[in-house]
């Protein structure tokens, strides 16, 4: 049997609740399935009796990950390639590819069908309104927080996307 994981930075308070507002607001059918973050390793499905050498393998990319600040701020898009509006992310990128180049080994291995670019999804498969909308509402959008660890989720029989375990950074 397998399950289907994701890592990601979780978007702590106040702003998460903001982001979750918004991708209710804009009609996003997965708004209360999906919490409010920053995905490294989107959905991918792991064999369910080797979740040791899962955890093992974040643990080492994470040892290898020292915390850092995440500024994300306005929106973007990655429309015509498909229908999604984002915060972006104006500080950190290099640090979110980082750890996600190595955690994309091992256990997580596959290929991408787009290259990765860290943002925060707020609208996704929505009418073009929406999406416009989505994208107006948000320009002025700006956090600046520091992350210090990564977030094991597993996705629910439900369709929800629940925090397991963080990895905190502890390299230098």
């Amino acid at each position: 049997m397998s399950q289907t994981i994701g890592v990601a930075f979780p978007i702590p308070e106040p702003w998460a609740a903001e982001l979750a507002r918004a991708r209710e607001a804009a009609g996003d059918p997965l708004a209360r399935f999906v919490p409010p973050h920053l995905t490294l390793i989107g959905p991918t499905e792991v064999p369910e009796d080797d979740r040791s050498g899962l955890e093992a393998h974040l643990r080492r990319v994470a040892a290898s990950g020292s915390p850092f600040t995440l500024h994300l701020r306005g929106t973007g898009t990655f429309r015509p390639l498909t229908d999604v509006v984002f915060v972006m992310v104006a500080q950190g990128i290099s640090e979110c590819e980082r750890l996600e180049e190595s955690l994309r080994e091992g256990p997580l291995a596959r290929e991408l069908r787009f290259p990765y670019h860290p943002h925060v999804t707020v609208a996704h498969d929505v009418p073009a309104a929406a999406l416009d909308r989505a994208f107006d509402d948000l320009a002025g959008f700006d956090a600046l927080f520091d992350v210090d660890a990564f977030t094991l989720y597993e996705h629910g029989d439900d369709g929800m996307w629940r925090p397991q375990r963080d990895f905190p950074l502890v390299g230098r």
